[in-house]
């Protein structure tokens, strides 16, 4: 499997089929995966894809059970993007392979190309269960992965100043509805923010 000059590419054998079936769920792979500890991949397709020539044919790899890599056939996208593009409805058309955990060895270098071990569970199946199952089979090595890829999320969030002002706003506005709805008006004008002294020593808490 190859992509453009500017993406990664994923070169992995065929390996052994195990199974070969049209599911409404892909968390129905993802669970015999972790089942069976499988060192391997799965291929998915949407059968949207198939009627309507879409872009979405993925690759999931997994080590011991867990996943390690996402890719789209079609796009060449990987990782979280190739999973975004992955989470369509169903029914699809999954095959499972196994392979030998050497022959995955250099895929699964490609940075660029990894998921956090429950992302799958979360983005195609919404099972959490299956997500904590497979986290807690996952190694700390890649748990730390995991929690990396959160942390960077939520300082992506909190560096978003406009995102976070309206959300804000967005709060004042509820809390003054619910005010009005409960004849509390009077006292939210009380505590509105432009009104306290700078030298306050206990400003009341506030979004």
């Amino acid at each position: 499997m190859s992509g453009s000059t500017d993406a990664p590419v994923l070169e992995i054998p065929r390996g052994d089929l195990l199974r070969s079936r049209v599911v409404s769920d892909v968390g129905t792979t993802l669970s015999a995966a972790l089942e069976r500890s499988l060192t391997g991949y799965a291929t998915v397709v949407p059968q949207e894809t198939l009627l309507l020539s879409g872009d979405a044919r993925g690759v999931l790899t997994f080590e011991a059970g867990v996943p390690v890599l996402a890719y789209n056939t079609v796009t060449d996208s990987g990782g979280a993007d190739a999973l975004a593009e992955l989470a369509v409805p169903g029914p699809y058309r999954v095959e499972l392979y196994a392979v030998a955990p050497e022959a995955l060895r250099a895929a699964h270098d490609e940075e660029a190309l990894r998921v956090p071990p429950a992302a799958a569970a979360t983005e195609l199946a919404d099972d959490r269960d299956l997500a904590e199952r497979t986290r807690e089979a996952a190694p700390a090595d890649r748990l730390a992965d995991e929690d990396g890829e959160e942390a960077d999320a939520v300082a992506a969030f909190l560096a978003d100043d406009d995102r976070i002002a309206a959300i804000r706003e967005q709060a004042r506005s509820e809390a003054r509805e619910r005010a009005s709805e409960w004849g509390l008006d009077d006292a939210l004008a009380d505590d509105d923010p432009d009104t306290l002294a700078d030298d306050d020593p206990d400003p009341p808490e506030r979004f």
